[in-house]
């Protein structure tokens, strides 16, 4: 395995902007300890850290200008709906989105989903339809689809996958009929780290006249995301994810589409006129906004962008390929250690089982050690089934991670071995 100082001089001979140690100043809390070790963090599938950008911006938000947006004619509630406001199109620059209405905020990318099948679904969705989605969805892209189901009596229907963890594209297709009403697939899984070929799923469906809606909740970290080019009708992720705030998440949809959904909660902000008789709702993105909003987490992820922005992102997502594929090799070659979702196009994420020990003692010995990971079910029971397992661990990377901290799980991972074999 190649040491730490190797791979910095690889990556900045490729690129002098990109400087994995330079960028690891910007994340404070990867300078703490955990029970005297350095914190190894490798659970950023769970949440991303926050660059000294981002908190900065939240500690300005509270200390200087702190007011409510949209209703103020003073100065501090014209700056933060300015602001407010011009995060709105940072993040449409982001996904390269028509039009700034085509970005409604919402807490994250699970009520983005259930904002979809109550306004959207619930127009168009009837007895005897159906709803596709796939094995490896997240909790939060299953249960919002089985509550409209039984509101409506349609049904799910599900894409399956090989051991590998790859869809099924002939088998999808085969799904297709004019019963079905709706597609709902991961971008990238986050207990498998496969990247899912979402352009094909998408025009597979289009020629069926049906939408899609994609979770790219794991996807915005890792790679470029353009709407457009995908064609999807509705993209959804979580700010947290995205080295921003959490309580804050974006729903992207079509114009088309979202000016005939109805409202999903009423409220302040979301109108234009209110009497006793009759309420006329606003335009989007507003009418689906109500209530006072996350405004500093709004303002947060904005300044998320404006960082993430700033770094090279070709170079970035070269490098996290790189850690990926040390981490994939150093992994299987740890005794006891099998690897789960092994796709042929994956993001950060190392999934594995290990002999005699159960994910959650691997998880709180590796935390001993000062290395974070995620272990259970990862919300996706369902896809576990599939693998036959009741739980996993996993590491989750992030462009901030080293082949030092790879190592660090690798020895850490041996010491388990010893206690259980």
């Amino acid at each position: 395995m190649g040491s730490v100082t190797e791979v910095r001089s690889e990556v900045c001979a490729k690129d002098p902007a990109f400087d994995v140690y330079r960028i690891r100043n910007d994340f404070p809390i990867l300078r703490r300890t955990v029970h005297g070790k350095p914190l190894v963090y490798l659970d950023n599938a769970a949440t991303t850290q926050k660059p000294r950008a981002v908190i900065e911006t939240l500690t300005r938000c509270y200390t200087e200008e702190n007011a409510n947006i949209h209703r103020g004619v003073h100065l501090l509630s014209e700056r933060v709906t300015q602001a407010y406001e011009d995060a709105r199109g940072k993040v449409q620059r982001f996904l390269n989105a028509a039009e700034s209405r085509e970005i409604v905020f919402v807490r994250g990318t699970t009520e983005g989903i259930n904002l979809v099948a109550q306004t959207y679904g619930r127009q168009r969705v009837q007895a005897g339809d159906e709803i596709v989605l796939s094995t490896m969805e997240h909790h939060s892209n299953i249960v919002p689809w089985q509550i409209l189901c039984e509101q409506t009596g349609a049904r799910l229907r599900v894409i399956p996958m090989t051991d590998k963890g790859e869809l099924l594209l002939e088998e999808y297709e085969k799904l297709l009929n004019e019963r079905t009403k709706f597609v709902a697939v991961v971008h990238v899984s986050n207990a498998l780290g496969t990247i899912n070929p979402v352009r094909q799923i998408v025009e597979k469906a289009h020629r069926f006249g049906i939408p899609v809606l994609i979770d790219g909740a794991q996807a915005v970290s890792h790679l470029k995301v353009d709407v457009r080019q995908l064609d999807c009708d509705f993209y959804v992720f979580s700010g947290h994810k995205l080295f921003g705030p959490t309580g804050v998440g974006v729903l992207y949809g079509k114009a088309a589409l979202l000016d005939t959904m109805p409202p999903y909660q009423g409220g302040g902000d979301m109108i234009s006129s209110v009497t006793f008789e009759k309420t006329q709702y606003n335009v989007v993105p507003y009418k689906f906004e109500a209530g006072t909003p996350n405004i500093t987490g709004v303002i947060g992820l904005g300044a998320a962008i404006d960082y993430l922005n700033s770094i090279d992102r070709d170079w970035m997502t070269t490098y996290e390929r790189d850690l990926l594929a040390y981490g994939t090799e150093a992994l299987s070659q740890v005794a006891g250690v099998q690897l789960t979702g092994t796709a042929n196009e994956k993001a950060g994420i190392l999934a594995f089982v290990m002999d005699e020990a159960h994910p959650h003692d691997i998880g709180t010995i590796l935390d001993q050690e000062g290395i974070a990971i995620r272990t259970g079910h990862h919300c996706c029971m369902p896809l576990m089934q599939r693998l036959g397992v009741p739980a996993t661990a996993w590491a989750s990377l992030a462009f901030y991670n080293t082949r030092e901290e790879i190592d660090a799980l690798v020895a850490a991972l041996d010491k388990v071995w010893r206690v259980f074999a």
